[in-house]
């Protein structure tokens, strides 16, 4: 009966239909709570990760990073001094905080200066504790200050003839030099420009670690050529022909990385670039064309929740959840993307935020944020399931459970690799397979329990650490993960759809018929 015809009837009858009414859209948002918008009970989710596409990670495609100048000195990258005149290496004293010395015969954390990239051709240097290496009032080096100037800035000067030969010019216009071991200061000229090793300005340079991610793609580049850049590679690495594929192979949904700038679109802070809104737009149109479900994944979150270049990080250093503001921030991406696609039938989840890192972030923190999070979601949509991922690291696989059960529609996000760990180097074929089949069934049996959140397995790959593999041998290993991630209550995400690495490519992996769904 249509509601305008409501008003011939007597007020006690139209309260008898108002409550009427009012009980089956109830029911029906009960019914849709249970089992997602407009599915059944037996629905599992199939997805592909588009990782790479509008969050960098450069293992994915690290041709986007060629052309950036100087591209050996990213964000985050590690340098490692060794003096040639003492032959030790150069050292934060007490990890910061005090001089720098040059009396170390082996290099480890102390002994480790991450880049931050103020251009192409200078940097500061951050040291264990966070200080940046300067210069003080009697040209001594130093690393005191907590946040970098004008004498905590560097030009690192290379050989030709051999890069790995350095010098490391101060703004003062002398070049550091090491008088003793414990002595080093910024007062050494040009000299005969010789790069002998009786040179005490001269460092043999070494790299521990670094980063591609995008912080480090944007401020690589610098703010003329980063948005042509990246605006480029939203455009073409993922395209509407990817979404037809996705569905004709038997995919329903898509988990889509983003970073918190995408919620300061057009104009994002600095070095980010605005354009992804548009491309995550453009994603949600497509996704509504072929029948395909879209949850929305915050993987990087201000100040970074883990070490990683998927977090955006600038430099290894985990600062979200340490303040209020952070996890504020995140709340209000998170509303931010909730209330843009609310209304759009593809929305099927968001993920408050990816791999969290313990002990950094305590539980206490994901709790807070969590609940928080939740809200915002809700505060849109009753139908969109809220994906909690687990925290990595040392930390309990079940912490969540009893927190998430009182949410409804909530999913706890776990993710299965055999790699990252030293006891998958030597695993067979055979064993790798046992692992899946009873390890991972463990595992997963452990977080889905009854009357608790749903489980959700939001990463896992096809590839591992045996050495020769067949392609039988693939196709046994994509299968037995097939099977059990399939068990979860929620569903699964295969780790991504595009990536030079072929096995970590669902597109390849498919069409070379690796893996059959």
């Amino acid at each position: 009966m249509q509601l305008k015809n409501m008003a011939t009837y007597s007020s006690c009858t139209m309260r008898l239909l108002v409550g009427y009414y009012l009980f089956i859209i109830s029911s029906c948002c009960i019914f849709n709570f249970s089992y997602g918008r407009n599915l059944n009970s037996n629905f599992r989710v199939k997805a592909v990760n588009l990782g790479g596409w509008l969050l960098t990670e450069g293992w994915i495609k690290p041709s986007l990073f060629d052309g950036i100048p100087n591209k050996d000195f990213l964000d985050g990258t590690g340098l490692q001094f060794k003096s040639v005149t003492v032959g030790k290496y150069l050292c934060a004293e007490l990890g910061g905080g005090n001089i720098i010395v040059a009396n170390r015969t082996a290099a480890s954390g102390w002994e480790t200066f991450k880049i931050w990239r103020t251009n192409s051709t200078t940097f500061n240097f951050r040291v264990f504790n966070k200080e940046f290496v300067g210069i003080d009032g009697s040209g001594n080096v130093v690393a005191v200050e907590s946040k970098p100037g004008l004498t905590e800035t560097f030009e690192i000067v290379r050989n030709s003839d051999d890069p790995s030969r350095v010098r490391i010019k101060s703004t003062n216009g002398f070049f550091l030099q090491v008088k003793t071991e414990e002595l080093v200061t910024a007062d050494r000229n040009g000299g005969n420009g010789g790069w002998g090793d009786d040179d005490p300005s001269v460092f043999i340079m070494k790299t521990s670690g670094r980063l591609e991610g995008e912080f480090q793609i944007t401020n690589g580049y610098g703010p003329i050529m980063a948005p042509q850049v990246m605006r480029e590679h939203w455009r073409t690495f993922i395209v509407e022909e990817d979404f037809r594929f996705i569905k004709s192979n038997g995919l329903n949904a898509v988990r889509i990385p983003v970073g918190w700038w995408i919620a300061s679109d057009p104009t994002p802070p600095k070095p980010y670039v605005g354009g992804s809104l548009h491309a995550l737009d453009n994603a949600f149109l497509w996704a509504r064309k072929y029948g395909l479900k879209v949850i929305i994944d915050l993987h990087a979150a201000p100040g970074s929740q883990n070490p990683w270049e998927h977090s955006a990080n600038r430099d290894g250093t985990i600062e979200w959840g340490k303040t209020d503001d952070t996890i504020q921030q995140t709340v209000e991406v998170i509303d931010f993307l909730t209330a843009r696609y609310a209304k759009n039938p593809s929305l099927f989840a968001v993920e408050l935020i990816n791999e969290p890192l313990a002990p950094e972030v305590t539980f206490d923190m994901v709790k807070k944020y969590y609940q928080a999070g939740y809200n915002a979601v809700r505060k849109h949509s009753s139908t969109a399931y809220v994906v909690m991922s687990n925290r990595l690291g040392p930390s309990d696989p079940t912490e969540l459970l009893t927190f998430a059960s009182g949410l409804k529609g909530s999913v706890i996000d776990v993710h299965y690799y055999n790699l990252f760990s030293d006891m998958f180097d030597n695993m067979s074929v055979q064993q790798n397979l046992d692992f899946v089949n009873t390890n991972r069934s463990a595992q997963l049996n452990t977080v889905t329990q009854s009357n608790g959140p749903i489980t959700f397995v939001g990463e896992w790959v096809a590839e591992w650490q045996v050495r020769d593999a067949t392609k039988e041998d693939y196709q046994k290993f994509a299968q037995a993960q097939l099977e059990v991630f399939g068990r979860a209550t929620f569903g699964w995400a295969y780790w991504t759809l595009k990536n030079e690495n072929n096995h970590w490519s669902m597109e390849w992996m498919i069409k070379n018929g690796y893996i059959k769904l």
